[in-house]
């Protein structure tokens, strides 16, 4: 081997070493991020019960929460980096007034790796006469992107503090909830991402926050809610009931 296959050599390890070294770091960076969420507390893992009111099964891809309808799902995204048992309490309060919830797991806790997670979820639960897609926060704007696309197989979108990014038709109605004192929704992009959603009906949580959708303590950036998270989750709850039309 020549001088010149040697330096050749010498330099091609270099540049593999040092490529190996910015995806280790890469790596790292995106396991720390991704491993620093917002846990479920205590109050939303009682909620994982089944009981006479409902029944809560678990798979790989999600939770359902089946309670006494039959006719009406609602699946659901969580937020970025919230584990998805936090919104447990929400989710059982709707499946126990009459609309089944499946709650989706999203891969590393973030919906934008997850937008399709829908397709599996209804290949679970089929036989529902109405599907509803929705989510809080990133996992809103996701849900809304995979309707945006399926709007045909959907009866309805409900987003709470999030906003569709993509255009939705206007025969597929939404509901968008936020709370007065969310301090994460980014308002200006919201008043924005109106023109996407001819069908929009909206309700407003007077005292309510960003982080009270789900039960998982503070969020970094929120308003302070003037009202408790059970407040939050029973306007929540009843918002999406009538908008759905049941218990009419």
């Amino acid at each position: 081997m020549n001088d010149k296959q040697t330096q050749e050599k010498s330099t091609a390890k270099r540049i593999g070493m040092a490529a190996f070294i910015v995806f280790a770091v890469l790596f790292a960076l995106f396991f720390f991020y991704t491993e620093n969420y917002y846990h479920a507390d205590r109050t939303a893992v009682m909620m994982l019960r089944t009981d006479e009111y409902a029944a809560v099964t678990s798979s790989q891809t999600g939770l359902l929460f089946d309670g006494p309808g039959a006719e009406d799902l609602l699946i659901f995204y969580p937020g970025a980096k919230v584990q998805e048992t936090a919104y447990a309490p929400l989710m059982r309060q709707i499946a126990e007034s009459g609309m089944d919830v499946f709650l989706v797991r999203m891969p590393f806790r973030l919906a934008f790796f997850g937008t399709n997670k829908a397709d599996e979820a209804l290949q679970e639960t089929a036989g529902y006469a109405n599907v509803y897609i929705g989510g809080h926060s990133l996992g809103g704007a996701m849900a809304a992107n995979y309707a945006a696309e399926h709007a045909e197989s959907l009866d309805g979108v409900i987003l709470l503090a999030a906003y569709s990014t993509k255009p939705l038709p206007g025969s597929l109605s939404v509901l968008s909830v936020y709370g007065t004192e969310d301090g994460v929704l980014n308002r200006s992009n919201y008043e924005k991402s109106l023109a996407n959603v001819p069908n929009l009906q909206e309700f407003v949580i007077e005292g309510g926050n960003h982080a009270q959708f789900g039960s998982y303590g503070e969020q970094r950036g929120d308003g302070e809610a003037s009202i408790d998270p059970g407040m939050q989750w029973n306007e929540t709850a009843e918002a999406i009931l009538e908008f759905a039309g049941i218990g009419e």
